[in-house]
């Protein structure tokens, strides 16, 4: 007679990908039981007060288009369980010197009429990826198989495996449009130099003028709570304040599914893979880290192109060799000294985040992993570089450097955001490589996390997938379908 467990299944973790995962078994009518270690849900999206109070910071991700673009979350009505999405008039710019400054509006033909010379390339890159978002979205964020639209996925492969340098140089000749793809793809947080680096920025740029890149009203943790609400609507169960350091802390269950990195993986499971497995979960590469501040603000930033000052996102750095240079610099274990900035201003488009007449901005920039370098100065030098004067409007701040990030979440090791450098080798084969990268053979365990694909990202794709996995092989459930 088989053993009578507490649960069907058990997440450990709640950030997108753990919720994303439970929703997904709960959806099928499974008991599911959430366990975060924390007292608040939410890994990579939560928001707090930092600075001042009323003063509301995202601590990790405050930008989503991966949430606007994710096949899964879309598909769950979230806005009735209370995220509400706030789309920016323009979803990123990219100032340059001298004033000037690239800027991505929502319309793609609007974006190509304004870059010269670049017009017609900028427009026949994206419209096929942007027009067919839907269909690309299926694939990108799907896992290792025949493409359902393999048409369009060989044209994304074709561009999506050159670096980003080759391909902005191959097509652009205007340091604008270079700049817009720089931004983009500097998100990946490796070379822009090596293979595929041009992938990010074609996903980014595309959902940019098919989705946006919309911030939750109040805060990210708008996401996780939302998907909270409907776990709960469907019968799942979530217990905060229970960290898990070994299989002993988890309540009894036909499954398990880890919504962690395969560091903390390999200790919690010990022994119950395979040793051929747990060698190449030990042998997994993290990435570069980050070093983020978050300030209060007594007015908007002094952007001095006047398009800035209506940006969702800001991407500071300069051009795109300049970018190009300060990326090597991190993957080579160095800090640069003017480096790529991601930048959000959501006070400007959301007044919950700030007293009245006040502000809030959101910034990082990479660094070697593990670094506990302050990078205040260099990151604030950057903005005073494009918003001179921005200093003074500084009434405080809120430093989080890669140890830091790591105490805050264990699954950012040493800093690393993506669970998981994203070079060629982890980018198909996360964490190994195998036609089912979420079940951990020789057990009823299963990995849910970003080290699994599609990677970063708050899109829930990888919860969805894993659970995908655990219905088809511990419940005999049969669905690829949302």
């Amino acid at each position: 007679m088989p053993q009578k467990t507490d649960y069907d299944a058990v997440v450990v973790g709640s950030g997108p990908n753990g919720l994303s995962a439970a929703v997904r078994l709960a959806q099928h009518g499974l008991k599911v039981l959430v366990l975060e270690a924390k007292s608040t849900i939410g890994g990579g999206t939560r928001t707090q007060e930092l600075t001042e109070p009323g003063f509301l910071h995202d601590i990790c991700a405050a930008v989503i288009p991966t949430t606007a673009g994710s096949p899964y979350l879309s598909s769950l009505n979230l806005e009735d369980y209370g995220l509400e999405f706030i789309h920016p008039e323009i979803p990123y710019a990219h100032p340059l010197d001298n004033g000037e400054a690239a800027v991505a509006w929502r319309s793609l033909n609007k974006t190509a009429e304004n870059l010269g010379v670049d017009g017609n390339a900028y427009r026949k890159l994206y419209h096929h990826f942007s027009d067919n978002w839907d269909a690309l979205s299926e694939d990108l964020f799907g896992t290792l198989r025949i493409p359902k639209h393999p048409l369009l996925m060989a044209r994304f492969g074709w561009y999506g495996a050159l670096s980003a340098k080759f391909l902005g140089n191959a097509l652009f000749e205007h340091p604008h449009s270079k700049a817009l793809l720089a931004g983009c793809a500097a998100h990946s947080i490796m070379p822009l130099t090596i293979a595929f680096s041009a992938s990010f920025g074609l996903v980014l740029a595309s959902s940019a003028h098919a989705v946006g890149w919309p911030i939750a009203k109040g805060g990210t943790h708008s996401v996780t709570n939302a998907l909270a609400s409907l776990l709960k609507e469907l019968g799942g169960e979530i217990e905060t304040e229970h960290p898990v350091s070994s299989l002993k802390d988890i309540p009894t269950a036909k499954t398990i599914l880890f919504d962690l990195t395969p560091r903390q993986i390999t200790e919690i499971i010990e022994n119950k893979a395979p040793d051929s497995y747990l060698e190449k979960l030990k042998d997994f590469k993290y990435g570069p880290g980050v070093f983020k501040v978050d300030w209060a603000l007594s007015e908007p930033v002094p952007w001095t192109n006047e398009h800035c000052r209506k940006a969702g996102t800001l991407h500071l750095g300069g051009t795109f060799d300049e970018i190009s240079r300060a990326e090597q610099d991190v993957w080579d274990g160095n800090h640069s000294r003017s480096p790529y900035v991601l930048v959000s201003q959501p006070s400007l488009f959301d007044e919950s985040r700030a007293p009245k007449g006040k502000h809030t901005l959101w910034a990082y920039c990479h660094v070697p992993n593990g670094s506990s370098l302050d990078m205040t100065d260099v990151i604030e030098d950057q903005i005073e570089r494009f918003a001179p004067g921005f200093k003074d409007t500084i009434i405080s701040k809120n430093t989080m450097n890669a140890p830091q990030f790591q105490s805050y979440n264990a699954n950012y090791i040493g800093g690393d955001i993506n669970g998981g450098a994203q070079f060629f080798k982890q980018l198909f084969g996360r964490p190994v490589l195998k036609w089912d990268p979420y079940h951990i053979p020789g057990t009823s365990m299963y990995i849910c996390s970003s080290s699994t694909p599609p990677g970063g990202g708050v899109h829930g794709m990888c919860g969805y997938h894993s659970a995908e996995s655990v219905l088809k092989n511990e419940f005999r459930i049969s669905s690829d379908k949302n």
